[in-house]
């Protein structure tokens, strides 16, 4: 039975097909996804039991999709990092030189490119610094608490004082992200390409696309998974 206390983002924890069903709706699952499904339909304007609906018809089918939810912390940590943040940074490197080509040759013709790279730009290097205080501060303590648990240990206190603090910047972060790519999305138009659109154009298009969905859901794997069971794992000690 789907209760209406339950947040977006725990659907989506615990069966990840469940985002096709925000997305057809224009609902964020991850930056946003401790709202209830009607606090977000009441702005979006939509019946909740359209929601419902399709969330029960995808609850009772079989599912092969992995069980993030069911992953230890640590373990779910090294996957974030290998798989999602390897993704941004070799997909930034491909998409700005890529970026900047549109400017110079459509640029005249599609001024809107000029601020989607801008905006592009940005993103690369705000990810690039908030993946590395993950990787460098966030990402260990997590770890360590999964061995002191393991072991029966102690943990000593990082100096952060909680994982709370830098759970919550990171979450603000990726708040500014999706801000960010709903703005890129906006600008192309759900990465439609004009009518006059190069093959580069094209490709480049469809990589931003890649590129947000991809965003998407790793910040749904942190936001909604990693980082509320770290915060009650700390508490456990």
């Amino acid at each position: 039975m789907l209760t209406q206390e339950k947040a977006i983002g725990d659907f989506v924890a615990e069966n990840f097909r469940t985002a096709e069903v925000f997305k057809k709706y224009n609902i964020d699952f991850c930056c946003k996804g401790g709202r209830t499904i009607e606090e977000a339909c009441d702005r979006k304007n939509v019946n909740p039991e359209d929601i419902y609906r399709e969330l029960e018809e995808i609850s009772n089918q079989k599912s092969s999709d992995i069980d993030f939810n069911s992953w230890p912390l640590d373990l779910l940590a090294d996957y974030v990092e290998k798989t999602h943040h390897r993704y941004v940074e070799e997909k930034t490197a491909m998409l700005i030189p890529y970026l900047n080509k549109l400017c110079k040759v459509h640029g005249d013709r599609h001024s809107e490119l000029f601020e989607i790279n801008e905006l592009f730009q940005e993103s690369a290097g705000d990810l690039g610094a908030h993946m590395k205080k993950e990787e460098l501060i966030l990402f260990p303590f997590i770890k360590k608490m999964v061995t002191a648990q393991r072991s029966g240990e102690p943990l000593d206190k990082p100096h952060f004082g909680t994982v709370e603090n830098p759970v919550a910047m990171m979450k603000d972060e990726h708040e500014a992200e999706g801000d960010r790519f709903v703005k890129i999305s906006e600008l192309t138009n759900g990465y439609q390409f004009p009518d006059d659109a190069c093959g580069t154009y094209q490709v480049t298009f469809k990589m931003l696309e890649d590129f947000e969905n991809d965003l998407h859901k790793h910040i749904h794997l942190e936001n909604n998974i990693l980082f509320p069971k770290a915060v009650a794992l700390e508490k456990t000690f």
